[in-house]
């Protein structure tokens, strides 16, 4: 079963400093719940471009850690980039990040389809386990966004 996220949430900043901010890799670990222990171990150091392949150790869950590897498939400075996993935690992992100018700002949006492994075992661990965990990560990133950037009135 492919599952779906989809996010927007609204910031008072122009569409540079936005772009900035989520096309930097290293802002990843700032915008992620600190208890899945979110670092990255290579390729985050350069400017985003297709084809770039950056390494993170990861902790989704209490007691297990795992590397995810992601590979930036697409990137149109300032509107949208896609990353997708290559290894991970999930069978299919793909994120697409866009930025919308609006009165006021920039609307950021995420739509990210994934796919878990494990079969029947994955698809009954995604409603109890799986789906809040994501709730949550995308929950972090918005207070995180808030307090480093405000919100549009």
């Amino acid at each position: 079963m492919l599952y779906k996220v989809h996010t927007k949430q609204a910031l008072p900043i122009s569409r540079q400093e936005a772009w900035d901010f989520l096309s930097d890799p290293r802002n990843l670990e700032r915008i992620t719940p600190k208890d899945m222990g979110f670092k990255i171990t290579s390729g985050g150091d350069k400017a985003m471009y297709p084809g770039q392949i950056i390494q993170y150790k990861v902790n989704p869950f209490p007691g297990f850690t795992t590397n995810w590897v992601t590979e930036i498939k697409q990137v149109d400075h300032l509107n949208f980039f896609i990353d997708s996993q290559l290894f991970g935690p999930y069978k299919l992992w793909h994120h697409e990040h866009f930025i919308h100018e609006i009165e006021g700002g920039v609307m950021m949006e995420d739509l990210v389809h994934y796919k878990l492994p494990l079969g029947f075992l994955g698809r009954m661990a995604h409603s109890f386990l799986v789906k809040p965990r994501i709730d949550e990560i995308f929950e972090t990133r918005r207070k995180k966004m808030i307090e480093l950037f405000g919100t549009i009135s």
